[in-house]
């Protein structure tokens, strides 16, 4: 999605999503600022560092009168928030600081919208909430004939995207019993009460982050199958926590040498069972 800040429709800089970077090398020479502070923001300011001009990075996360140099760049500025932007290209920050830009990169998510959709109102996007969604998948007045596979955010996508197809699955072949559409409700309905209660805005229903792991091993048990392993928990720990410490080494810099060894042991056991399956497999072939 695009933030609208007073004054952009004068602007005569360039405004794009991160959704459509690519390279880096269309922004040489260039001043850019990226609106965000998650994974897109991250990574591509880090990358088009090496051949922009200058990369200013703004996020509400930010104190208001912030404006630092992040660690290991001689061009690269961490800001408070966009309050503004100017004719003559200038974007002027909540810090009282403005900056002369050629580029504004969007680095701020994504809005829910189904335009093919028709539901009568049954369904709805509110404040980027899918309402309303029993576990995040099943409008509970139309399900099971409808779902909607991939709602969460800020996870692990495919675990998480591949549990709710085959939880979808097993509900449409009559395998699996959802509850009746009463409880479905009242269980959305807790949900929200307990997301207002911890203060936590509508637009974030569908962020997980940590829950995710609580999520995925609810709908394996629902389906029947394994849940996550604790060492992929601690894994994606231990990751983000290396990233904030250390954004730019934390994929090759590791103090999980216990982590990795269980991750090996559960790989050459699944591959270990894998081979066994097929020798199994085999030798019925051939006997018959």
């Amino acid at each position: 999605m695009l933030l609208v800040f007073p004054g952009i429709n004068l602007w005569p800089g360039k405004q794009l999503h991160s959704h459509n970077y690519r390279v880096p090398d269309p922004f040489r020479d260039q001043v850019v600022i990226l609106i965000g502070s998650a994974a897109s923001a991250v990574d591509i300011s880090r990358d088009i560092a090496g051949v922009a001009k200058d990369v200013h990075v703004a996020s509400r996360s930010v104190a208001d009168e912030t404006h630092m140099k992040q660690p290991g760049y001689d061009n690269m500025w961490c800001h408070s928030m966009i309050e503004c932007v100017c004719e003559d290209g200038t974007v002027i920050f909540r810090n009282g600081k403005g900056i002369l830009a050629d580029v504004i990169m969007h680095c701020t998510g994504y809005k829910y919208h189904f335009p093919f959709l028709e539901t009568n109102g049954t369904v709805s996007v509110d404040d980027n909430r899918v309402d309303p969604l029993y576990k995040h998948t099943f409008p509970p007045t139309l399900a099971p004939w409808l779902s909607f596979i991939g709602i969460p955010w800020k996870i692990v996508p495919f675990p998480v995207f591949e549990l709710q197809s085959k939880w979808v699955a097993g509900v449409l072949s009559g395998r699996i019993m959802l509850p009746s559409q009463e409880e479905m409700m009242e269980d959305v309905k807790a949900f929200y009460s307990t997301t207002g209660a911890s203060g936590i805005p509508k637009r974030y229903t569908h962020f997980m982050s940590d829950s995710q792991f609580e999520y995925c091993n609810w709908l394996a048990a629902q389906c029947g199958c394994s849940g996550y392993e604790k060492w992929r928990e601690q894994m994606y720990h231990a990751c983000s926590k290396n990233k904030r410490v250390q954004p730019e080494t934390y994929r090759d810099e590791w103090d999980d040498h216990d982590l990795v060894l269980q991750t090996h042991k559960e790989f050459t056991k699944y591959s270990s069972t894998a081979v066994n399956d097929k020798c199994r497999s085999e030798s019925f072939t051939v006997q018959r």
